[in-house]
């Protein structure tokens, strides 16, 4: 003997509503949250650049100097996201010497889509400074 129970359920109107009121709620939220996807984005560039100064920092107890090549100081850079990677900086040594290094960080996305690069940069101090904000 079969059961004739009828399921409530909705409708493709009444999903189609549902999916649309979303969409708005996200087209107004959005803006307002690519400040802090940046600021989230720009932490990744502070932490490697923190990474770079201690490696410097040892390499410097160690050698009396600081390096200018990144692979002297056994810092690898992250694969960038062009690369098939999850990084949005890449890295570089601007310049160093017996007692000052600078190190950078650029980013490779507009973050905003302004059209401006993010730029970090970090020195002997160990802090690290934005240069250009996106």
């Amino acid at each position: 003997m079969k059961l004739n129970k009828k399921l409530n359920s909705f409708n493709l109107q009444e999903i189609l509503v549902v999916l649309a009121i979303i969409g708005i709620l996200l087209l107004l939220a959005l803006p307002n949250l690519m400040p802090l996807i940046a600021k989230a984005k720009s932490l990744e560039a502070q932490l490697q650049l923190k990474q770079i100064y201690s490696s410097q920092t040892t390499h410097r107890y160690m050698y009396s100097k600081y390096s200018r090549d990144l692979n002297e100081i056994d810092y690898i850079a992250p694969k960038t996201v062009s690369e098939n990677g999850t990084a949005n900086y890449t890295y570089e040594i601007i310049s160093a010497d017996n007692n000052t290094f600078k190190a950078q960080a650029t980013a490779i996305t507009d973050f905003n889509g302004n059209g401006v690069f993010n730029v970090w940069i970090i020195d002997e101090s160990g802090k690290p400074k934005q240069t250009v904000k996106d």
